[in-house]
């Protein structure tokens, strides 16, 4: 396989990653903004599955909801945004990283994109699932919360396992 051929194979890998994650968070957040009623619960198992539906005007915990409109656009929006682009522009263009790596990277980003999208469109972030199984209790999440975690692990263990190679390919 060419060179060229592998380079847009691999740009268009990591697109699809990157757009799947944002459909299945907007297409679920969609579903819960029409279905769901405001802090409305619904015990799908119990206490330890619940369906729900709060909208966040902060990032993480509500951080930042009390800020003046201005600094929301510049924390929540601008920041992330440009945050988000260079890292998607790095992974792009950087062919060094491990496959886990950039795997990783493209949940972030996808799941920092669901959230900005949240933030933009609707002026808060819809969350919608509390986990309760013992020893693991969750706050109050969403679907690219889920991405975020789940792409922080990835990139987390391929540091770990790759110790001497840490995030690239010898």
């Amino acid at each position: 396989m060419s060179i060229k051929i592998a380079k847009k194979l691999r740009i268009t890998f990591i697109l699809a990653l990157v757009l799947l994650n944002v459909s299945c968070d907007q297409v679920l957040k969609n579903v819960v903004r029409q279905t769901i009623a405001k802090e409305e619960r619904i015990h799908v198992i119990k206490d330890s599955f619940v369906l729900t539906k709060v909208e966040n005007e902060g990032a993480a915990w509500s951080v930042g909801s009390d800020l003046s409109p201005l600094l929301k656009i510049i924390f929540l929006q601008i920041i992330p945004t440009l945050v988000l682009v260079f890292l998607l522009r790095h992974i792009l263009i950087q062919t060094k990283y491990k496959k886990e790596t950039v795997v990783g990277f493209a949940f972030i980003i996808g799941g920092g994109i669901g959230n900005l999208f949240d933030r933009i469109v609707h002026n808060s972030v819809t969350d919608f699932l509390i986990l309760d199984l013992g020893l693991i209790k969750t706050e109050i999440f969403n679907l690219a919360d889920v991405s975020i975690m789940v792409g922080s692990i990835l990139v987390l263990f391929s540091v770990l396992v790759n110790k001497d190679e840490i995030l690239f390919k010898k």
